[in-house]
């Protein structure tokens, strides 16, 4: 396996690439900008959104059609036409990232050098569908990205090739996402030519240290005030943007987007959830306080704490926050 693997000379192969959000499209252009002939793209169906519930391409599709590559979007890979049509494209290799479907034996074994995966974590720490997310949740120090060599098991496969990012201390899911989408993308490039050639060899994964990240339920964003100040601070920069912290005010549902720890002591015998004097902390369960910054109510812009507070007279000192 490699680390940080060093620029190789350039080789041109037939390369698929399956992929789906905008995480996976810097690795995209990375393939198409190292001279790789990307033959076709496997991506999600378009899927209804907005308002109008208009049907939407993914990231990757579109960015896909805009560099007029192919785009190919079966619901499944288990109908044996789809799985044919595949092999018939006579792939090198198959680049996969944050795809969203699961490649069944005969897909992973049709390119000539198999499947290899562009995953958001230092694996075995956080295999499956939400790596970025569980390693701000759970206050991981650092994270990366692994090149690994897919096989049939979820984010089982030997490493190829790794990179790691330190997390900081008021880094959103966001801006990791976006940071490990481009130090991500840059190693594939790196990486890649060695799997052609064979001159990186796939190491196994650490049999100790294997966390799995699970999907995300939007019911995870409601914050639970009796929870420790930071874990609720990692609960609102994790999901930022998606899929929201939230509480509950009166009845009506507020989304958390800024917070931070505060630095001032709670009084004695304050429940947790309460909004102290300054009207902008809340009482964790701790004993210590978070800061509220920025919140939005439903169908409303985001707004910073005062001013909305004073459209919302129930966000005052006092109020208990569910």
């Amino acid at each position: 396996m490699s680390t940080d693997t060093p620029a190789r000379a350039p080789h041109r192969a037939r390369v698929v690439f399956m992929g789906t959000p905008d995480f996976a499209v810097p690795s995209l252009d990375a393939l198409v900008a190292a001279g790789h002939e990307v033959i076709c793209v496997y991506t999600q169906p378009a899927r209804p959104a907005g308002r109008g519930q208009k049907l939407q391409p993914t990231p990757v599709a579109a960015r896909a059609e805009a560099l007029g590559i192919p785009v190919r979007t079966p619901a499944t890979l288990r109908d044996p036409a789809d799985r044919a049509a595949f092999a018939d494209l006579d792939a090198d290799v198959a680049v996969v990232a944050a795809y969203g479907l699961i490649l069944p034996r005969p897909v992973l074994d049709a390119p000539a050098h198999g499947c290899i995966n562009v995953h958001a974590s230092l694996l075995p720490r956080w295999r499956g569908a939400a790596p970025i997310h569980r390693a701000l949740l759970e206050g991981d120090a650092e994270t990366g990205v692994t090149i690994m060599q897919m096989e049939a098991g979820l984010d089982t496969g030997p490493m190829l090739a790794t990179c790691r990012v330190p997390i900081g201390p008021r880094m959103t899911a966001q801006e990791l996402h976006d940071r490990l989408a481009a130090d991500g993308a840059a190693l594939l490039a790196r990486t890649l030519p060695g799997v052609l050639d064979g001159s990186i060899t796939a190491e196994p994964q650490p049999e100790a240290g294997v966390t799995y990240a699970k999907k995300l339920e939007k019911a995870e964003g409601r914050i639970d005030w009796t929870a420790d100040a930071a874990r609720i601070d990692r609960l609102v920069r994790a999901f930022t943007p998606w899929p929201g912290a939230f509480f509950e005010l009166e009845g009506e549902s507020l989304r958390l987007i800024e917070a931070a720890p505060s630095a001032g002591a709670v009084p004695a015998g304050t429940m947790a959830g309460t909004l102290l004097a300054d009207g902008r902390s809340v009482a964790c369960g701790d004993g210590r306080a978070l800061r509220l910054i920025r919140a939005q109510r439903a169908g409303r812009k985001p707004m910073t704490l005062d001013d909305l507070a004073r459209g919302f007279p129930a966000l005052a000192p006092g109020a208990r926050l569910g």
